[in-house]
């Protein structure tokens, strides 16, 4: 059988551990297999693109466990009342090819994309950072905000989106929030000023500045999770230039992410290194650092190894026959049966009379 978490099962899960906890918890993981950075069989993710978005398939697996999700990144859907980014994946035994797990993972992407964030910065930001500033305010910026002032402590959020409606609806989400100010910002500009870290999170499939040099401060960590698909980018590119850059898959970003502007033998250092302590995260107090993220399968599969082992230990989910159990499974064709038919019959029958 197959555990089954579907988008409420996944929010029972969290309210059940607080989102908080889920985000510290699913960070480790994140961390724990990053540093398996070499058992693991690792590829691109594969994209479709299309004028308005892209479809994505984000497999990996190492020698126990493989796993894929299926996303998309539509910005265009939030006029016709959908979700810029949807998502389900799928957690499979290598030794057998059963599917053991088969989940949401809208919820659970908008997570590990904080975890992952945050757990970046804890190797590159300055260690007294308490101030960041968020550019973008959709459905990602909540996880963001939380799990920043989770794992690092940053008590100031200056936010920014052209849409005031989405940073009016950051700030009523997150109102009451122990030990947190939320500032909204007249521009890009004032937000950024000052501030420690500068997350940027926007959906628009199109080379963009969002961050321009002058802007940028002796010192700060950049953020940049919305650049991630060929011909999207977020940043100047003497930005990218000046900066220290760390990506999670360098073939992967050279692709999709800010360094696709990039020369190809660009200097870039892989996460992975700087977690196992063989590169250097910030080198003093005055570099700029730049994260230059576009999710990356390995952190899907560490989400999807969290969500199987907190649903299991909550008892959330359900088991689905998602596979067949055949009783020899050389006959396939059994299924087909009449009495296979006969007997659903009767069970539906049956189930209507009581």
């Amino acid at each position: 059988m197959t555990r089954f978490i579907d988008v409420q099962d996944l929010a029972r899960l969290v309210n059940r551990k607080g989102l908080a906890t889920c985000v510290k918890e699913m960070a480790d993981y994140i961390r724990q297999d990053y540093l398996r950075w070499h058992e693991f069989e690792k590829c691109a993710r594969l994209a479709n693109h299309s004028p308005d978005g892209v479809i994505e398939l984000m497999p990996i697996s190492d020698t126990s466990r493989y796993t894929f999700k299926y996303v998309n990144g539509h910005p265009i859907n939030t006029r016709n009342g959908l979700p810029t980014v949807m998502a389900f994946g799928v957690l499979a035994d290598v030794a057998t090819g059963t599917p053991l797990l088969l989940s949401e993972m809208t919820l659970t992407t908008a997570i590990r994309t904080a975890a992952t964030s945050a757990l970046a910065a804890r190797y590159l930001a300055r260690e007294d950072s308490r101030s960041m500033a968020l550019i973008g305010n959709g459905s990602q910026s909540e996880f963001q905000v939380i799990a920043f002032n989770t794992l690092l402590g940053i008590d100031e959020v200056r936010l920014y989106d052209i849409d005031p409606s989405a940073s009016a609806k950051l700030v009523a989400n997150l109102a009451g929030r122990p030990g947190l100010k939320l500032i909204i910002a007249s521009s890009v500009a004032e937000a950024v000023k000052g501030a420690d870290i500068v997350t940027t999170v926007t959906a628009d499939k199109a080379y963009a500045t969002i961050l321009t040099p002058e802007m940028i401060e002796p010192g700060m960590h950049l953020n940049a999770v919305g650049g991630d698909c060929p011909g999207k980018t977020e940043l100047h590119r003497d930005i990218v230039e000046r900066a220290r850059v760390i990506v999670e898959y360098e073939p992967q970003s050279r692709v999709e992410g800010e360094i696709q502007q990039m020369p190809a033998d660009s200097p870039v250092t892989e996460f992975w290194q700087v977690l196992a302590g063989q590169a250097p995260g910030r080198e003093d107090r005055a570099q700029v650092t730049l994260f230059d993220s576009v999710g990356f399968a390995l952190e899907d599969y560490s989400a999807l190894r969290y969500v199987m082992d907190a649903a299991q230990a909550l008892g959330i989910g359900e088991d689905i026959e998602l596979v067949p159990a055949l009783a020899n499974p050389k006959d396939l064709y059994h299924l087909l049966q009449p009495r296979t038919f006969t007997s659903c019959a009767l069970l539906h029958a049956r189930e209507a009379m009581a």
